[in-house]
């Protein structure tokens, strides 16, 4: 009798295993997949292609600080031209929030302080490249929002930053 019930547990085991071997499968594209076009392994969807108005969600980038500053880098700068320019293309976000964050170091009202000169001077950044300051707003959260865990340079180095925030 126990040999019945193993050959039966062994049987429902390896269709069961067939079964999922088979799902998992790639199904054949061709050539002119648009996964294959993107050399993405995701498909990209024919809505995409077809250029039917669907959004892809863009992202702002997030600028970075030295220790203890709030000026704009260069760097910066690069990244909140092309953030300006997003913002400017899409009236449909509404208000878009500058977030001032810090690292760890310095105390809470200081850090406060800290993360709103650097939200500001972010705001006037792209406010001189053409954005309503209608359409900015700013808030520090000091250092309660880190990015990175940890307590040396490797860490504090991303918790300096402005990071920004859309209605949609």
């Amino acid at each position: 009798m126990k040999r019945v019930g193993i050959a039966r547990w062994a049987v429902l085991a390896a269709g069961m295993l067939v079964f999922a071997q088979v799902g998992c499968q790639s199904k054949g594209t061709s050539k002119s997949d648009s996964s294959s076009q993107t050399g993405s392994e995701f498909d990209q969807g024919a809505a995409d292609s077809a250029g039917s108005g669907s959004r892809k969600p863009v992202s702002l980038e997030t600028v970075y600080f030295a220790f203890n500053r709030y000026d704009i880098s260069a760097d910066a700068g690069s990244k909140l031209k092309e953030n300006a320019d997003a913002i400017r293309e899409h009236a449909d976000w509404g208000t878009v929030v500058v977030e001032g964050n810090t690292d760890e170091r310095g105390s809470e009202e200081y850090n406060l302080a800290l993360g709103e000169r650097r939200a500001n001077a972010t705001k006037r950044y792209l406010v001189d490249l053409g954005v309503p300051a209608s359409r900015l707003r700013t808030v520090s959260f000091g250092e309660t929002r880190p990015a990175v865990a940890g307590h040396d340079e490797s860490a504090w180095r991303y918790n300096r930053r402005c990071d920004f925030k859309t209605d949609t």
